[in-house]
């Protein structure tokens, strides 16, 4: 199934950029230029291995990575959590080709610094049926390179908004992960990945679904 999740994006920037003050976007603007400029959140590269990690899904059962890939390929996807919008239209697109990716002979994993209690509502609100995993304190976003600090401007504008990232997140870090995406091949080499500073810019679910059906080969 074709996704359109760039499409989904533009839709919602037009949206957002219409209704929301020209101070608050640039905060936005500021924020996200002030990470590309950082040596923070760069991700690890295709070629690389990926690190094993042990994470709870959203109903407390533990996921291994590596138990994952001795039965198959996995798409690997890490979003800074349910109360962002982006993240939701990822994560629903990603349920579009859920059973494309089964059919290749793929996994689908989802992970983010959401504790269980959040990861399950994230996991109902948008009917998903793969594997939605809490990575609290985001130990496993770090070995991956992928943790970022926010300024505190930027927490300030999403306390104002009611997104209390460090209540969802049970700690007062207000750290997240880097959004990205990666196809990890049976062996634990990073066959792809998609690393965006800009939490706007994420992956085509469909051109990840087609870097899983070569790996699956």
């Amino acid at each position: 199934m074709e996704t359109t999740l760039k499409k989904h994006y533009e839709e919602y920037i037009s949206k957002f950029k219409s209704a929301t003050p020209e101070d608050i976007q640039k905060k936005m603007k500021d924020a996200i230029q002030e990470l590309e400029e950082s040596d923070e959140g760069k991700g690890l590269k295709k070629g690389e291995k990926a690190p094993n990690f042990n994470l709870p899904d959203a109903k407390g059962n533990t996921v291994e990575l590596y138990d994952q890939l001795e039965k198959a390929p996995v798409i690997l996807t890490f979003y800074r959590g349910g109360w962002c919008p982006y993240c939701n239209m990822e994560l629903r697109a990603y349920q579009q080709i859920l059973d494309e990716v089964h059919e290749a002979g793929g996994e689908l994993i989802a992970v983010s610094p959401e504790n269980p209690d959040h990861s399950l509502s994230t996991t109902e609100k948008n009917e998903l049926e793969y594997q939605v995993l809490s990575d609290v304190g985001n130990e496993v976003a770090n070995q991956y390179n992928l943790v970022y600090q926010l300024p505190d401007y930027l927490v300030e504008v999403y306390k104002n908004k009611g997104l209390n990232v460090d209540k969802h997140n049970g700690d007062e870090t207000w750290t997240l992960p880097v959004s990205a995406t990666y196809v990890i091949d049976t062996d634990g080499t990073i066959a792809y990945e998609y690393t965006k500073k800009d939490y706007k810019d994420r992956a085509e679910p469909s051109e990840v679904l087609e870097v899983l059906k070569s790996v699956s080969k």
